[in-house]
C-alpha cells in the first residue's frame, strides 16, 4: 500500500490522501482572503488575519492570525466540540542539537513542563489539565517540537495561562534538572530494543553525517552529562538553546474550541503576544541526506523480533516542496498497489512476501528517502536478489507505460470525495494536525494541502521516477538470524555491509499495472434522516439487526458490523487459533480483489474474538453491497489453498512469537486480562495450538463453524431502514443462523482473591515492571462511578510522585482501568534500573499518603474531578466509525438501551468525598492482582493460577 510522507517523530514525553480536486468543486469552495480590520481593544498585537480554504461540508469557522511578534495562530470555532484543544508547533527539533550535546532539544521539551514564572510548581500544568478532564503530551522530531493538550472548554483560559508561559518564561528549575535527565535516560532505555529505532540507528550510519537529522535524538545520561568544570553548566546550555531557537517567528499555534472566533482571538493575543520576537526563521538544511558517491549499498541488520523485513531506499527531493502536484504520490500508488499483477501480488504468489508499503520518509524539507518496504516470509528471505530484480522490473514497467493522465485523474476523483466529506476527528488530533500543517504550508492550504494536486505533470513525476535506479539504492534487510560485524552506536544493533556485486537474478513474471477502479462510489447524496440511538429492526431466532440512521458527520458512509457467533469459538486454544486463522484467511484471500475497493474508500475486515468472528464493512453507502456479496461467497465456498493457509498461519505465529518482545507495560496489561477475563487464551497457548494445524483442519473448522451460528448485526450511518434491512437479509439468508442468544457463552470478568500470587508475564524484556490492580467489589454503576472518580484523583499525584520526584521510570501511570464492565484502578511503573520489590514499596508509600489526602478531601475539592469523569464519559463521537464502534461495544455488553454511559455519567456527579473514603478503605482491604517482572523471572502459568477464580458479581442498577 502507499504510505504517506512522514515527518519522523522520534521522541515523546509520554507513552494521525489524496490528489487534486475537480474544477467544479474548487469553484464551490470558499477561497481564503486576507482581512484588514480595526483591532478590538486588547487585540492590537494582531498584524494580519486570513481564512483558509475548507471543505463545503465543514461548518466550523476559521481565522488565521499573524501576531506582531511573528507568531501564526489558527483559530477554529467548533460549536459542537465538547473539548477545547491546542497545539503549539515550534520549528526546531533534534536536528538543531549541538554536536556535543545529543538529545538537548528533547531534554528541553521535558524541562518546559516543570514550572514557569507565574506557575512555578512542577505539577501546576499537569494538575490543572487533569482536574479538568484533559490530557497533554509533547514530542520532539528532527525538525519540530510539538506541545499539545485538550481540556474541558470552560477551563481553556486557565490552561492557556499555564501553557503560554512555556514559551515566555520557563524556570528551568535547577532542582528538577537531574531528575528529568534520568527520565530522559529511562525513555531511551525503554525503547532500546524497538526494532524500528534499531534499524534507523543503522540507517543513520549509512547517511551523510553532515545532515543533522541523522544524529542521536533521544539523549541519555551520558550525552546529557554535566560538563567539565569551567564550561557552561547543563542548565546554562538548555537556557542558551532555548534563547537561540525558541522564537515567535518559528511557532505555529492551532486552537479548536466551542467558542466564538473573537473570544479565541482575545485568548491568544492576551497570552501569546509576550513570546519574544528574535527575528529567527525556520532552519534550512542544506547538507544532502545521502552523498552520491556512497551509493549503492546493501546492508543486513539483526532484529530483535522474529520478523524479516526488506527496505529499498532511494534519495529524492523532499516532496513537501511539490505538495501541489504530488508526483511521488503517484509512484507510491503504483508501486504500493496490492491488486492483481501488482508487485506484492506476484511476490505473494511466489510465497516470498506477505506485505508491502511504498512512500516517502523521512524528509528534512529539502531531501528525503523514497522507500519500498516488504515483509518477507522465510522463503522470501532466501530470494533477496530476485525480489530486488522484480522491484526494478516494476519500476521499468511504470517508466514504460504507467505515467498516464487517467491514473492521476482517478486518484484526483477519490481525493475530491475524501476532502468533500472530510471528518475532523477529535479536537486534539485536529489541533496537532493543523499546527504541523501551518509549519509546512501556506495558511490558505492548511486544510487543503494533503488533498491538493493541481494537475498531472509528467516532467515532475519523471524526475522522481529517475531517482529509483539501482545505482542510487540503499537495500536494508533485517532478520533475527543476521550476524553483524559492527554494532550501531546508540541502540546496539549488530549489522554488516555486503559487497556490491552484480547478480544474475531474474525478476518474477506476471507484473501488470492497475486497471481502472470499479469501486468508486457514484451516488454520494446525503440522506437527512437522523436517529438518536439504534433500534431493533430484526429480532428473530438466530438473527438480530440494530439500525441507526446518522447524518451528523455529513458523509454518505455506513458502518456495518456482523458478529458471527459460535458456542465453541474459544472453548479451547485450538478453537481460538482456528477462528483467528479463518478470519485471517478470509482477509488474505480477498486482498488482491479488494485492494481497489480500499483505495476507493470501501473497507472490509474480518477479526476473531471470544464469541466468533466479526465481519466489519466501512465506507460509502453506494456499492457496499458488492463487497458483502463477495465476502459471503468467499467465506462459504472460496478455496482454502495450502499456500494461503500457510501464509496466514505463519503471519499469526510470527505475531504470537513476537508478543514477548512488546513493550513491557503492554505485556503487563495483557497478562492481567488473561488472568481476569474468561474465555481468554494467552498467546503462547495459541502459538502451541497452531503448530499442529493443517489445511484440512481449517476446511473442517469452516464447515463446522458455519453450521452453528448466531448472527448479531448493526448498521450505523447514512442509510435508511429499508436498505439496512435488505442488506442484513442478504447476509442472514446466506448464512442461515439458528442459535439463540443463550447458546453463546458470555465473556465473564473474574474476581481476584487473596490466593492469587503475583503474575509474571512471558517476556524477553530487560526492565522491571509492577502493575497493581485494585479491583472494585462488583460490576454495578455505583462501583464504576466511584472508581472512575478515584482514578481521576490518582492520575496526577501518582505520576508526579513516582516519575517526576522519585524517577522510577519513564512509563508511569495510574487511573481508572476497567476490564469490560468490571471496575478497577491500575497503577503501573516500568523501570530500567529499579527492581519490582522497591517499586512495590514506593507504591505502598504513595497509597498510604493518598489515604491521608482523601481524609482531608471535601465535596468542593472533588467537584472538578467528578465533572471531568462525567464529561469524559459523554465525550462526543468525532467520526462515524468511532460512533459505530462505541455503540457496537455497548450492545456486546448487553446495553441494548444504549444509555449506560449516560447513567454512569450522572452517577459520577453524585459521588461524594465520603463515598470515596469508604470505597478506598474497601479497596485497600480487598484482594489485589499484581503483575510483576524483573529480568530473569520465570513466567507464570496464568491459566493454572487463575482457574479457581469466580466471576465478579453483577449488581442491579
Amino acid at each position: 500500500m502507499p504510505i504517506a510522507a512522514l515527518s519522523a517523530i522520534v521522541d515523546c514525553r509520554r507513552p494521525a490522501r489524496p490528489l487534486a480536486l475537480a474544477v467544479a468543486l474548487l469553484l464551490a469552495l470558499p477561497f481564503p482572503s486576507a482581512v484588514a480590520r480595526e483591532p478590538a481593544p486588547g487585540q492590537e498585537a494582531v498584524a494580519e488575519v486570513t481564512t483558509p480554504l475548507t471543505s463545503p461540508h465543514d461548518a466550523r469557522e476559521y481565522r488565521a492570525l499573524t501576531l506582531e511578534n511573528g507568531l501564526t495562530a489558527l483559530l477554529v470555532s467548533d460549536p459542537e466540540a465538547d473539548k477545547a484543544a491546542a497545539s503549539m508547533n515550534v520549528g526546531v527539533g533534534s536536528a538543531q542539537d549541538p554536536a556535543d550535546l545529543a538529545g538537548l532539544a528533547h531534554f528541553l521539551e521535558h524541562m518546559l513542563f516543570l514550572g514557569t514564572d507565574t506557575f512555578p510548581e512542577p505539577d501546576a500544568y499537569q494538575g490543572y489539565i487533569s482536574r479538568h478532564g484533559g490530557s497533554h503530551n509533547a514530542f520532539t522530531a528532527p525538525l519540530d517540537t510539538n506541545y499539545f493538550f485538550d481540556i474541558e472548554p470552560e477551563a481553556l483560559p486557565g490552561a492557556l495561562d499555564r501553557f503560554s508561559r512555556f514559551f515566555v518564561a520557563p524556570l528551568f528549575n535547577a532542582d528538577q534538572l537531574e531528575s528529568e535527565r534520568n527520565i530522559v535516560h529511562s525513555e531511551y532505555m525503554a525503547r532500546i530494543r524497538d526494532d524500528s529505532r534499531r534499524e534507523n540507528d543503522v540507517l543513520n550510519q549509512l547517511l551523510n553525517p553532515e545532515n543533522p537529522t541523522t544524529g542521536f535524538a533521544v539523549g541519555s545520561r551520558d550525552t546529557l552529562a554535566s560538563p567539565p568544570e569551567g564550561e557552561p553548566s547543563l542548565r546554562e546550555r538548555v537556557i542558551d538553546f532555548y534563547a537561540r531557537h525558541y522564537d515567535a517567528n518559528v511557532m505555529h499555534l492551532a486552537l479548536i474550541a466551542p467558542r466564538p472566533l473573537d473570544e479565541l482571538e482575545a485568548l491568544v493575543t492576551e497570552r501569546f503576544a509576550e513570546i519574544p520576537d528574535r527575528g529567527l526563521s525556520r532552519p534550512v538544511i542544506e547538507a544532502p541526506l545521502v552523498t552520491a558517491d556512497s551509493l549503492p549499498r546493501r546492508v543486513e541488520v539483526q532484529s530483535v523480533r522474529d520478523s524479516r523485513q526488506l527496505r529499498f531506499l532511494f534519495p529524492v527531493p523532499d516532496p513537501i516542496q511539490e505538495y501541489r502536484h504530488k508526483p511521488a504520490d503517484l509512484l507510491a500508488h503504483l508501486l504500493g498497489h496490492e491488486g492483481d499483477g501488482s508487485l506484492l501480488a506476484v511476490l505473494r504468489e511466489a510465497g516470498w512476501a506477505d506485505g508491502l508499503s511504498a512512500g516517502v520518509a523521512p524528509g528534512d524539507g529539502q531531501h528525503a528517502l523514497f522507500s519500498v518496504g516488504i515483509s518477507l516470509t522465510p522463503a522470501g528471505a532466501e530470494r533477496l536478489d530476485e525480489i530486488e530484480a522484480t522491484l526494478f522490473a516494476a519500476i521499468d514497467q511504470i517508466r514504460d507505460s504507467g505515467l498516464e493522465a487517467w491514473r492521476y485523474d482517478e486518484q484526483a476523483r477519490l481525493a475530491e470525495q475524501q476532502f468533500r466529506f472530510q471528518q475532523h476527528g477529535s479536537p486534539l488530533n485536529g489541533a496537532m494536525r493543523l499546527a504541523m500543517n501551518l509549519t509546512r504550508f501556506p495558511v490558505e492550504d492548511v486544510q487543503y494541502a494533503p488533498y491538493r494536486m493541481d494537475g498531472f505533470d509528467r516532467e515532475r513525476t519523471e524526475r522522481y521516477l529517475d531517482a529509483l535506479r539501482p545505482d542510487r539504492l540503499i537495500r536494508l534487510y533485517s532478520a533475527p538470524d543476521v550476524e553483524g560485524d559492527r554494532v550501531s552506536p546508540w541502540f546496539e544493533t549488530p549489522w554488516r555491509e555486503l559487497d556490491d556485486e552484480p547478480t544474475e537474478a531474474r525478476p518474477l513474471a506476471g507484473l501488470a499495472l492497475p486497471e481502472p477502479n470499479p469501486y468508486i462510489a457514484e451516488d454520494v447524496t446525503l440522506l437527512e434522516e437522523q436517529h438518536d440511538k439504534p433500534s431493533l429492526v430484526i429480532d428473530e431466532p438466530g438473527v438480530t439487526l440494530w439500525h441507526m440512521s446518522d447524518a451528523t458527520f455529513d458523509t454518505p458512509k455506513v458502518e456495518w458490523r456482523f458478529s458471527l457467533q459460535h458456542p465453541q469459538a474459544s472453548a479451547t486454544p485450538r478453537d481460538a487459533a482456528l477462528a483467528r486463522v479463518l478470519a485471517g484467511w478470509l482477509d488474505d484471500s480477498l486482498n488482491e480483489a479488494f485492494y481497489p475497493a480500499r483505495l476507493a474508500g470501501q473497507h472490509f475486515e474480518a477479526y476473531a474474538h471470544a464469541r466468533g468472528i466479526t465481519l466489519s464493512f466501512s465506507g460509502w453507502r453506494d456499492r457496499q453491497d458488492q463487497l458483502m456479496h463477495r465476502v459471503l461467497e468467499q467465506l462459504q465456498s472460496g478455496e482454502i489453498a495450502p499456500a494461503t493457509f500457510e501464509r496466514v498461519r505463519y503471519r499469526l505465529q510470527r505475531e504470537w512469537r513476537n508478543a514477548p518482545q512488546a513493550a513491557l507495560h503492554r505485556q503487563g496489561h495483557r497478562t492481567l486480562a488473561e488472568a481476569l477475563v474468561r474465555p481468554q487464551w494467552p498467546t503462547d497457548a495459541l502459538l502451541e495450538a497452531s503448530r499442529e494445524l493443517e489445511v484440512d483442519d481449517l476446511r473442517d473448522y469452516r464447515e463446522a463453524f458455519l453450521a452453528e451460528l448466531r448472527l448479531e448485526a448493526m448498521a450505523v450511518g447514512n442509510l435508511d431502514v429499508e436498505l439496512a434491512t435488505r442488506e442484513a437479509r442478504l447476509v442472514a439468508d446466506a448464512l442461515s443462523p439458528r442459535l439463540t442468544e443463550e447458546q453463546i457463552p458470555d465473556l465473564v470478568p473474574l474476581r481476584a482473591d487473596s490466593g492469587l500470587p503475583p503474575l509474571v508475564p512471558v517476556t524477553t524484556r530487560q526492565e522491571s515492571l509492577v502493575l497493581r490492580y485494585l479491583q472494585g467489589p462488583d460490576r454495578s454503576l455505583e462501583s464504576q462511578a466511584r472508581l472512575a472518580v478515584l482514578g481521576q484523583l490518582l492520575e496526577t499525584p501518582f505520576y508526579q510522585r513516582l516519575r517526576t520526584e522519585e524517577q522510577l521510570g519513564y512509563v508511569v501511570s495510574a487511573g481508572y482501568s476497567p476490564l469490560m464492565d468490571a471496575p478497577g484502578l491500575g497503577l503501573l511503573v516500568q523501570s530500567p534500573d529499579t527492581e519490582s520489590e522497591m517499586i512495590q514499596a514506593r507504591i505502598d508509600a504513595f497509597l498510604d499518603d493518598f489515604a491521608e489526602r482523601l481524609t482531608a478531601l471535601d465535596d468542593d475539592d472533588l467537584a472538578p474531578y467528578r465533572q471531568a469523569v462525567h464529561d469524559g464519559l459523554l465525550r462526543r463521537d468525532t467520526s462515524l466509525s468511532g460512533r459505530a464502534t462505541r455503540l457496537w461495544q455497548a450492545m456486546s455488553f448487553g446495553d441494548t438501551g444504549f444509555d449506560r454511559r449516560e447513567r454512569l455519567a450522572e452517577r459520577a456527579l453524585s459521588v461524594t468525598a465520603r463515598d470515596l473514603r469508604e470505597s478506598w478503605s474497601r479497596l485497600r482491604e480487598a484482594a489485589v492482582a499484581n503483575v510483576t517482572f524483573d529480568p530473569g523471572d520465570e513466567p507464570s502459568d496464568v491459566a493454572e493460577l487463575t482457574q479457581h477464580l469466580a466471576p465478579l458479581p453483577e449488581a442491579d442498577d
